[in-house]
């Protein structure tokens, strides 16, 4: 399927884009209005944009049925201070029921049943529940247009960070398997980051990996090996040669069986690397593929 926004109407872009670009974070933000009045409402076009200096970006769309600006908009242009409380599991369904289109003078706090704190710095509450809090302050609002669905993006900067202490390891870091946020998808459907869905992808060293295109046509046009696999063989820089310590039993049942078929000895080859790479020993796959090189 092939589709061009100009052939969209605002609710048709919005459901297509919702879907492609996800999981998205949510920014859960609190916000207040010259007169006092509190907002709570959540926003999943959000993300990092710059840590020094600390700037988060979000967009607050303007409504679909009539173009309107929301609640959280008003007051940032009234008070240009906020807090964005992250998402997690156990606060979704509060995070849903504060989402509902209330009337301005409703606070979202009351509704949702979540707990108002003081913020440290600036003047909107923070929501106890949340586990992960940046306290900002606007640098720029930067309108899209006025159209149905226009965002209105806003440009913060964090001047407080607040994690709770059970995300937090002895030594002070970040535990990321006690991170247990929530991120959205198209229509309904929500994501969870927690330990069950995290996996780790280590970072190229400093000297570049000689790349898919270097390796040994055998290998880069392999029927087996996918294409993440052999990016890890391609991670290291050339290469490696023979380690004469090395030892796989199986290899060795591999080469007695199938070495009068070259062919199939060659696949049952890359299906053994595979097995090391899937348990993260790129060294070993690599002295499994030699023998057929």
């Amino acid at each position: 399927m092939i589709l061009y926004p100009t052939d969209l109407s605002p609710l048709e872009k919005q459901y297509w884009l919702n879907f492609a670009v996800a999981p998205r974070p949510i920014c859960f933000a609190s916000t207040i209005s010259a007169n006092g009045g509190v907002n709570l409402s959540p926003f999943s076009y959000f993300n990092l944009f710059s840590t020094s200096p600390a700037v988060v970006v979000f967009s607050v769309t303007r409504r679909m049925k009539d173009s309107s600006l929301k609640h959280t908009l008003q007051n940032l242009l009234e008070v240009p201070e906020l807090v964005i409380n992250l998402v997690s599991e156990s606060m979704v369904q509060a995070m849903n029921l504060s989402s509902a289109d209330y009337p301005q003078e409703v606070n979202e706090f009351t509704k949702s049943g979540l707990t108002a704190i003081p913020a440290q710095v600036v003047r909107p509450p923070m929501v106890k529940e949340s586990m992960i809090r940046l306290e900002c302050r606007v640098m720029e609002i930067k309108s899209l247009g006025e159209n149905a669905g226009a965002g209105q993006l806003v440009i913060a900067e964090v001047v407080c960070i607040h994690f709770e202490n059970e995300l937090l390891t002895e030594d002070g870091k970040v535990d990321a398997t006690k991170i247990d946020l929530i991120a959205r998808g198209g229509e309904e459907y929500y994501y969870r980051a927690n330990a069950s869905s995290q996996f780790r992808v280590v970072r190229p060293p400093a000297i570049p990996g000689m790349g898919i295109d270097a390796l040994p046509d055998s290998i880069r046009k392999s029927e087996v090996l996918t294409g993440n696999q052999l990016a890890l063989l391609a991670s290291i820089s050339e290469i490696p040669e023979v380690n004469p310590a090395f030892i796989d039993s199986h290899l060795q049942q591999i080469i007695q069986y199938f070495s009068i078929n070259p062919t199939e000895m060659e696949q049952e080859v890359h299906r053994l690397a595979a097995e090391w790479l899937q348990k993260g020993n790129t060294e070993a796959a690599w002295q499994v593929l030699l023998v057929t090189l």
